[in-house]
């Protein structure tokens, strides 16, 4: 008997709760299911270039907070480390819920690390778990709506730390006024 591939895009580890919500999409289907997870992994330049920018303009920056290049590289392995362990616990809470699961960090731009997931594994669906992201989702640059154009399978989307009544608008806002 195949598996049913399933490529699962998140941006941090996933709760318990967000595995028993992914597995629970797949209780029906007959085929062994297998997710390959897909974890981003920030890059430590970038983010450091990112902050430094919203310090203003070269002029106003105090150059007592350039950062060196061993700082950079000791940052780099903070963050691959946060995201090993990060994607060792997502494929360990869906294994607790009775899925099978492997699990890769991606350094390139993750809609291309999940097309070429889907494409490499002939997954039957994706799944991309993330915060909510309003601004980039109303103007359709997030990563499922990037997704939905370049992919030939269905794509959810689900945000994470939220069960299916919270995504659907029960039990979300201000309650009381």
């Amino acid at each position: 008997m195949t598996d049913y591939p399933v490529v699962l895009l998140v941006e941090q580890e996933l709760s318990a709760l967000d595995a028993r919500q992914v597995r629970g999409l797949h209780e029906d289907i007959d085929e062994p299911v297998r997710y390959h997870v897909l974890l981003p992994v920030e890059d430590a330049a970038y983010r450091v270039e990112s902050a430094m920018g919203t310090l203003g303009t070269g002029e106003m920056a105090n150059p007592g907070l350039l950062v060196d290049e061993a700082e950079i590289a000791e940052m780099q392995t903070e963050i691959l480390t946060g995201a090993r362990a990060a994607l060792k616990n997502t494929v360990a809470a869906l294994e607790a819920v009775g899925g099978a699961a492997v699990g890769d960090l991606l350094t390139a731009d993750p809609i291309d690390g999940l097309i070429a997931k889907v494409a490499d594994t002939d997954a039957a669906e994706a799944i991309i778990l993330t915060r909510p992201h309003v601004v980039s989702e109303f103007f359709h640059l997030d990563w499922t709506s990037r997704a939905r154009r370049k992919l030939g399978v269905p794509v959810l989307h689900l945000l994470e730390h939220e069960n299916f009544d919270e995504q659907s608008g029960q039990g979300e806002g201000v309650t009381g006024l």
